[in-house]
């Protein structure tokens, strides 16, 4: 059982998906958990129903405005005065702006991609660099995609793609850079995973069974598999594995 007592961990996007099995995870683990969501509330609550009320605090902010990830850490912050770890989840993946779509549509999808998926976690990763050289080091793990590195086979995901590499690239800049000041950053590359972004995807696709026959285990990746590998990140026990890119896909896609 991994043990995250006393561990302040800032987690975004917590309403849904990964974000919601991850604050279950840090949880069950013992964790401080401040759960961030953009409007799910109810979404937010329900991740977090088996937390003790002492041990959580729900946080909204809509990233669409980056900005606003400026007061998240400022609130966040005050509750206990410190954030051990970062977890950067909170993500869009929007359709309807590709490749093919007018420039209205382009100009749109690009915008609130680029600001949900990399301005406003950027700007938190910043952040939480400032803080955790006041207090000596801390922990980011990065939720990006193995579109970062492969790409999207829907060219109508050519933005995700795009902003999920440049939030990987800036983690592990971050990683080289900060590795002397005991501040570890972690990327976490996920596959197709068993959410509603996927499966929004996957009918993007023709549906999910063209999805699941590319994949080398004939399954999607439960959630509860990216939760757990966040939550043994958020111990620090592996600090030589900074600046790692973790894929979780079995074995689809194999580097």
């Amino acid at each position: 059982m991994l043990d995250l007592t006393n561990k302040t961990i800032l987690l975004t996007g917590a309403a849904k998906g990964i974000g919601a099995a991850t604050a279950k995870a840090l949880g069950e683990a013992g964790a401080h958990v401040i759960a961030h969501y953009g409007g799910d509330r109810a979404g937010a609550d329900a991740a977090t129903a088996a937390i003790p009320a002492q041990r959580k605090l729900l946080l909204q902010a809509d990233f669409s405005d980056p900005a606003s990830a400026d007061a998240l850490f400022r609130e966040a912050l005050a509750w206990r005065g410190r954030i051990d770890v970062l977890v950067n989840n909170a993500a869009v993946m929007l359709t309807g702006g590709g490749i093919d779509a007018d420039m209205d549509a382009w100009d749109e999808t690009w915008a609130r991609t680029l600001a949900v998926n990399v301005l406003a976690p950027a700007r938190l990763l910043k952040h939480a660099v400032a803080h955790y050289r006041e207090t000596g080091g801390g922990i980011v793990v990065t939720i990006s995609s193995w579109a970062a590195q492969r790409g999207s086979t829907n060219a109508d995901h050519i933005a995700y793609a795009a902003s999920k590499a440049a939030i990987k690239a800036a983690s592990h800049t971050l990683a080289r850079a900060c590795a002397k000041e005991n501040i570890l950053v972690y990327v976490v590359a996920p596959g197709v995973v068993r959410t509603k972004m996927s499966e929004d995807f996957a009918a993007s696709m023709g549906g999910e069974a063209p999805v699941t026959a590319g994949l080398a285990m004939g399954e999607w990746v439960p959630p509860e598999d990216i939760a757990n590998l966040v939550a043994f990140l958020a111990t620090g026990a592996s600090r030589h594995l900074t600046g790692a890119t973790l894929d979780v896909n079995g074995a689809t896609y194999v580097r």
